[in-house]
């Protein structure tokens, strides 16, 4: 057992959300699948037999998805972040997981999933190129990134190189 794991809360997709997840990432699977039960149904007020956690791993991370109810909603101060190397990794992932999502929530490379969840789909290069020495180079990257949607790899190359 991980020390630390994540445990995402949902109304009520926990399994929906965990087979979307590991349907996008390669290398995941489902775990186990716990149900209400009678006990406590005065507190969670879910129907026995309901979906109460999914466990699942996306590329050998941890997860428990959760069905909590319309308490707690996700919001943009947490995030998952998925470092590309390529732009088709780049492609890949936003093609996927923005797919039913709000598109009013995409910049910057940053989107909200159809669970309204964050994620940050972040070509490996940027680190990179902004821990150049120069900073007029990493200016004109940021600056070019701040305009973006989904991130272009080429782009920010273009830019950073003036």
């Amino acid at each position: 057992m991980e020390k630390i794991s994540t445990c995402l809360w949902f109304d009520s997709q926990a399994e929906a959300a965990a087979r979307f997840y590991t349907g996008v990432f390669k290398n995941s699977s489902i775990g186990k699948i716990e149900r209400y039960g009678k006990a406590g149904q005065e507190y969670h007020r879910q129907a026995e037999g309901s979906v109460m956690t999914v466990d699942f791993e996306l590329d050998g991370r941890s997860f428990t998805a959760l069905n909590g109810g319309p308490v707690f909603t996700f919001n943009e101060a947490v995030s998952l972040v998925i470092t590309c190397e390529t732009q088709d990794e780049v492609d890949y992932y936003w093609d996927r997981l923005s797919d039913g999502g709000d598109p009013a929530a995409q910049v910057c490379g940053w989107l909200k999933d159809k669970y309204g969840l964050s994620w940050q789909v972040v070509p490996s290069i940027i680190p990179r190129l902004s821990a150049d020495p120069d900073r007029a180079k990493v200016e004109r990257m940021l600056t070019a990134m701040y305009t973006m949607k989904k991130l272009n790899i080429a782009e920010l190359q273009k830019a950073f190189d003036g």
